[in-house]
Order: C-alpha cells, then structure tokens, then sequence
C-alpha cells in the first residue's frame, strides 16, 4: 500500500471498518461498512487532513447504501416540490447520487439540512448541480460517458494518485525546470508548452491554428526531440478555444492514457469544439485526424479543478486554476514545481477588465517567479476602442442596417464572444437602445450558450444575478432563435431583416462563411466582425479590403457593409496587459511573451522590460528556456 494511504489509516479507529482506501487523482478516498463512523466521526478526518495537508473525503461502502428504487422514492419525499428537481443519478461506484434541480438551494436546505437527512436515511452522498435553463445535448453525454465508464475512471484516477504520492524517481540534485515552446511562438495559433523537470512532464494547452496555410503549420511541433507521449504525465487546457484544446484527442488517438485538466465548462466546451471541427472537416473534405471515439476518451481521463483549488498533478508539481476573464471557465494555471522550488503562472488567453459577461483577471498569487503572458494585441499600435465605444458602433450598424431592409452577420467565436454579443443585444433592446429584433443563432453557438447557462458561478455578478430569474436571464429572451438545419437557415435567408450569430468567427469555415456566400452581394446587408482575424484567414482578407473572392467554386463579388469591433475582444488591449502586469501581486522576475505575432511580442517584451526592468523574453517556436 502507497505510504500517504498507511499514514493516513494510522488515524483511524478499528470500528471505521475501512475497507478499500485509494485515491481519485490528488484526493484520498476511504470507503467505510460502519453506519456509524460514516454519520458520526466526529473531527476525525478534520484531524488526518490538518495532519497530512490532503483532500480525504469518506464514503458509504456500497453495501451500505439503500436501494436505488427505495433511495429515490426517499430523495422526492425530502426534496421540497418548489425545488424543481429534474433528474436524479446515481453514481454507484463512488457511493453518489447527483439531484438535478432548477433551485438548488431549496434541495439543499438550511445549513444543508435536506443533504444531512438524505445521508442519514439513504447512506448515498448526495450532490446538487442546477438544471441549466437551457438543456444541453453535449453536457448530458458527457456526463453520460462518465457514468457509464465509472469503473474505469475508479481505477484511472486511483492510477494518476499513485504516481502523484509514489515518490520521487529522479534522486538527482541537480533540480532544473524547463519550457519548450511548441506552438505560439510569435504566432496566434497552435498554443502549446512543453513543461519538464528531472521528475516530470507537463503539456500547457494543445491547439490547432485554423488559419494556417500550410497544414504542415496547423499543429503543435511535437515531434520536437524533447517530447515524448509514453512519458507525458498531464495535459492541462487553459480554456477551450480550438487553437488550444482541439489537438488534445489526437493525443488520446496515439495512446496517451494520462489526466487533462480543465475547469468543468472548459470541459464541456472543448469536446463540443472538437465535435465540431470533426464536422466541419467532414463538410469541407478536409483530413480528419481524429474521431469522435478519440474526443470520448479525453472526456473518461479528463479531471476538472475549480477556481482556486489546489492540487497535486505529478510528484513535483502542484496547480491552481485562477480566474482569467477570457471565456467561460477560462483559467490561468500557476504551478508551484519543486514543493516552492519555483513559481511559474501560465496565463494562457486572458482578459483584464470585467465585461459584459466575465470578471477580470486575477492579480494576486501566492508567489510568483516567472510569468508566460498572451501577447496577442501587445504591438504599439494595437489601440481598440473602450466597450462602451464598441457598443455604440454595433448598435450605430445594426440600426443602419435594419433601417436599409439589410441582414446583419455577426460571425463570432462559439465560445465567449458570441454569449457577450446576445446579452449586450438583450440589453440595448431592454434599454430600447435598438427596436426588438430576431436574432438567430447557428447550431454550435446554441449549443454552448446551453452549456453557458449550466454554469452560472463563472459569470461576473451582474450576469450572475440575471441568469437565476428566468424573466431577466438574457439567453432565455424570446429575441434568439435557435438554427439547426440547413432549410431552416434557408428560411432565415428568405426572411426580412435580422441578425445573424455564426461561426466561425475569422470565417475559416463554418455557417458563417455559408451565410456570406448568400449575402455578400446585397448592400443592404452589413458584416460584422468582433473576434480576431487569423492571417490569411477569410475574414482577415474581407477586413483587409479585398472584394472579389471564389468560394467552393462560387464567384462572389463583396458589396456589403463591412466593420470591424475591436473593442469586444476577449483579450486585454496592450494597455491592459501592461496594467495587469503593474497589478501582480507578487512580481514575478522573468516575463516571457508567447501567442502573438513577431512584432507585438518583441515591442511588449521591450516596453516591459523598460517599464519593469524585469527580465522579458520572446522565445520563437522550438527555442527552449531554462526556468531554473
């Protein structure tokens, strides 16, 4: 038996009856026959948790628990009907059962007095997520999936704690930590670091750039000397944006067994974008490099972390998501490598000002010695409008176009930028800053508002706040129609004026560019642009001015409006990035500059280093830098 689970078995008393301890990832489970203990064991586990500073968590052994029938006839009884409880599931191998329902604090009660007695009557461990306003196909399958191969994930997560609490392999004295760039360097696209010490491997996101070229340059470089996927330990995805996440199955298809790490929504997301560029492929004859098989068995390794819970994920390395403002459940990953050795945050994409839909960034971490930032918009001569001064423009565009019997096409990223776009329409129309009008949402884009709205702690306050009264929650507004088949976007095309939410956003493919190909030749219509514009990308050459194109064949001449609104961005602006660095709290010593172009990275590192006088690198793809 691993030592951590001897010491812990120290503490506890002959009458606990513990019959199977193990982990689930960085957490110690211990499984009880006794009644008793389970109700009633004091400070016990308080006490072995202040002793071995680790997550214990005790569970019913499965004999224990009433039957599933009986359990679920109890849960209804002690569950108040003003509730709304949904669904209940139980999760056999691990003891739970998860009750669904619209309020949830009603299901838990007082001081989680409904959650006491339904331990106490049923033994099960009852948990309470709240039924999304909006039901999600994606979510229910992935959670199908996890309760479906339960036994599995028993044994996989068991496996990932004993090699974070096996001990160190590598007796070296010789301590070194070290990043390989493997994607984003001085480029947006393809994000991927390569993490080493002498004890561990660790993979910083896993993404694909849609606008490349060249397919040769659409990947991460993985097949770098120094990378190795028998000797990977772990993947962890800042958020789930294609160009860092959509690369992860086809690290499953070639065999990696090991854990990803995201935060729930990021999870949920990412096997729906990666679902999506399956089909997206498919539609445009392009290679596919992976199947929907490969997506499932990310979903069966995948663990998912909360803001600020800190976990072990190797021997040598611990994480903490914190908040990083840039999408749902976007997440800046600070590791402590080495027990305190060294401590680097990986911002991954972030966003230093409270939007519409998300809170800012975070600043303050426990120590700090070296920093990887996003420079996507770091140039001079990034200057973007405020949010106020882009709202102003879109509804300025939206009107002129309305006014003209135009259609707007909004094409937006699925994730983020799409969701902040229907609550800032929502609003205009409830301030009656725009006359009511239909906006209709392409396919994907409905699916992740759906999975938007099963996640509500993620929003800043005011979002929050909307989405628990049904008659404010913004997604719920009877203004959005939902578009899930190519004759009822046909309909929509026949259809007077309205706006249209499509992907993709830098119209790489998708419903979007479908959309244009029907309306770029009426210049009563008007396109606008709010998310980042790949080079080479057709919305970067739509942006760039050019007005002839041929597309699957078709000739199409550009007439209609286009604008571009910068200030939507999910990203900080250069003046943000340069105040969310004069915000750290601590300062690190060494900022490198990662994911964008070869100009904006260099003039960030520069202005930096000259504002700061803290060291700045801006390493190209492939470089390798020692951390320590």
């Amino acid at each position: 038996m691993n030592e951590l689970l001897k010491e812990v078995l120290k503490y506890i008393p002959d009458k606990a009856e513990i019959l199977e301890p193990g982990f689930e990832g960085a957490n110690i489970v211990l499984y009880t026959k006794s009644k008793e203990f389970l109700l009633n064991n004091s400070d016990i586990i308080k006490n072995i948790v202040d002793a071995v500073k680790k997550r214990i968590e005790l569970r019913p052994d499965p004999s224990l628990l009433m039957d599933q029938e009986k359990a679920e006839k109890e849960i209804k009884k002690l569950v108040p009907e003003e509730a709304g409880l949904t669904n209940i599931i139980f999760d056999v191998p691990r003891s739970k059962v998860i009750l669904e329902a619209s309020k949830p604090g009603l299901a838990i009660g007082k001081s989680g007095e409904i959650l006491k007695e339904i331990k106490k009557k049923t033994f099960w461990i009852p948990l309470v997520r709240r039924t999304p306003p909006i039901k999600s196909q994606i979510t229910d399958k992935i959670r199908s999936v996890l309760y479906e191969n339960n036994d599995y994930r028993k044994k996989f997560l068991n496996k990932v704690g004993e090699r974070i609490y096996g001990g160190w392999t590598n007796e070296k004295k010789d301590i070194w930590i070290r990043v390989s760039i493997l994607g984003a360097g001085r480029q947006v696209g393809r994000s991927c670091l390569l993490l080493q010490t002498p004890e561990s491997r660790v993979l910083l996101d896993c993404g694909i750039d849609v606008a490349a070229q060249d397919p040769n340059d659409s990947y991460p470089m993985l097949e770098a000397p120094e990378f190795d996927i028998n000797k990977l330990d772990a993947i962890i995805i800042t958020h789930p944006h294609t160009d860092h996440c959509a690369f992860v199955p086809y690290l499953y298809k070639m065999g990696y067994k090991g854990p990803v790490y995201f935060t729930e929504p990021g999870r949920d997301i990412a096997s729906l974008m990666a679902l999506d560029y399956i089909s997206v492929g498919q539609k445009e004859n392009k290679k596919i490099i992976f199947g929907s098989v490969d997506i499932k068995e990310m979903v069966k390794h995948s663990i998912t972390l909360d803001y600020d819970e800190v976990t072990d994920i190797t021997p040598d390395i611990r994480i903490t998501f914190y908040d990083a403002g840039h999408t749902l459940g976007s997440a800046m990953v600070h590791l402590n490598i080495g027990n305190g050795l060294h401590n680097l945050l990986y911002t991954g994409d972030m966003n230093y000002e409270t939007s519409n839909l998300l809170s800012a960034a975070i600043t303050r971490f426990p120590r700090l010695e070296t920093m990887i930032m996003e420079a996507t918009y770091g140039g001079s001569n990034e200057n973007y409008p405020t949010r106020k001064e882009a709202e102003e423009l879109l509804a300025k565009t939206i009107k002129a176009t309305i006014e003209r019997d135009g259609k707007v096409l909004m094409p937006v990223l699925g994730t983020g930028r799409a969701q902040e776009i229907m609550v800032i329409i929502d609003k205009m129309i409830r301030n009656s800053q725009l006359d009511k009008i239909q906006v209709y949402v392409q396919g994907i884009v409905w699916d992740i508002t759906a999975i938007h709205t099963a996640y509500p702690d993620f929003f800043n306050s005011n979002v929050r706040k909307m989405v628990f009264h049904k008659d404010q929650n913004p997604f719920l507004s009877d203004i959005f129609k939902r578009v899930g088949s190519r004759q009822e976007m046909q309909e929509v095309l026949e259809l007077g004026p309205c706006i249209i939410l499509a992907t993709s956003g830098m119209m790489v493919g998708g419903s979007s560019v479908e959309y244009f190909k029907e309306l770029a030749d009426n210049p009563r219509n008007s396109l606008i642009f709010s998310s980042y514009l790949g080079k080479g990308s057709l919305g970067r050459r739509i942006s760039d001015g050019e007005k002839e194109f041929n597309i699957d064949g078709k000739q199409i001449s550009m007439k209609m409006e286009v604008v571009a609104i910068k200030g939507f961005t999910g990203h900080s602006t250069r003046e943000r990035l340069i105040s969310f660095v004069r915000h750290l709290d601590p300062k690190p010593k060494k900022i490198i500059l990662v994911h964008g172009d070869n100009s904006n990275c260099l003039d960030l590192a520069s202005n930096l280093h000259k504002m700061f006088r803290i060291e700045t690198n801006a390493p190209k793809n492939l470089e390798a830098i020692r951390l320590r």
